[in-house]
């Protein structure tokens, strides 16, 4: 039976994320993954077999607030989950800044547009992610901002803002979630910014020629631990991406994700 990984995000008010969430584990059932509910909105990414994850999508799009989700998909050998987590949070991607949304910036490019920045000589092509997964991966000319957590990231930004002045930062994560707070900062430091919709995992699922923009594997946070730019499972492994004894928690959560049993 085909399996299908899906993931997406909506930052739409919430009024009463417990009940949501209890929700989510009804019209979820049938299906593993990790969904994140807050009063700011969703986060979520689920895998199962096509016709389940296609009900759930289609039962999510009716509730107030995620018409015209957009789900980004792509077919699984195996299951990336071993069960549904569904999880209420103080916000869905916390990026350690108070008063920072997630609201739409008009900052987002198309995977077509992000493609002809990064052959810009006057772009500046940002990776928000953290150190080991730009290792793992990146988009050809991409900088690494060397963090080891996404709420250092503004202090990198802090430091490089006035070299930036003049040039388009276009910025990417895996899913897109975490630009969306960055660049309404980043837009209020001054900068121009591009972020790409649908982040890497989009733009992977846009081009069939990926990889003659994205090197290596991208990380993702699941038991598939990496896809290619052909959005496969690569066989990498937990240990060989957390080597670093820092990263010793990563490894130990990466490990529970996929139980010996």
């Amino acid at each position: 039976m085909p399996l299908v990984h899906s993931s997406f995000y909506r930052f739409t008010p919430v009024a009463d994320p417990t009940a949501f969430a209890a929700w989510l584990r009804e019209a979820a059932a049938g299906l593993g993954g990790v969904i994140l509910v807050a009063g700011e909105g969703l986060s979520a990414a689920v895998a199962g077999p096509a016709e389940v994850v296609a009900a759930f999508e289609a039962l999510l799009q009716q509730q107030p607030g995620f018409a015209g989700l957009h789900c980004k998909h792509n077919a699984c050998e195996r299951s990336p989950f071993s069960l549904l987590k569904v999880s209420v949070k103080r916000e869905i991607v916390a990026f350690g800044i108070p008063g920072v949304s997630g609201e739409d910036t008009g900052t987002h490019v198309s995977p077509q547009r992000f493609r002809e920045l990064l052959a810009d000589p006057d772009t500046v092509v940002l990776d928000n992610r953290n150190t080991f997964e730009f290792k793992l991966g990146r988009f050809r000319g991409a900088i690494d901002p060397g963090v080891a957590h996404f709420r250092d990231f503004p202090a990198y930004v802090e430091a490089h803002r006035d070299e930036w002045q003049g040039k388009t930062v276009a910025m990417y994560c895996t899913g897109g979630i975490r630009c969306e707070k960055t660049a309404a900062w980043m837009q209020a430091q001054g900068l121009k910014v591009a972020q790409l919709d649908g982040g890497i995992l989009g733009f992977l699922e846009a081009f069939p020629d990926a990889a003659a923009d994205w090197q290596g594997e991208c990380y993702v946070f699941d038991k598939r631990i990496a896809i290619d730019a052909a959005g496969r499972e690569t066989g990498t492994t937990a240990e060989q991406v957390f080597s670093d004894p820092a990263d010793a928690w990563r490894l130990a959560r990466a490990r529970r994700l996929d139980p010996e049993d």
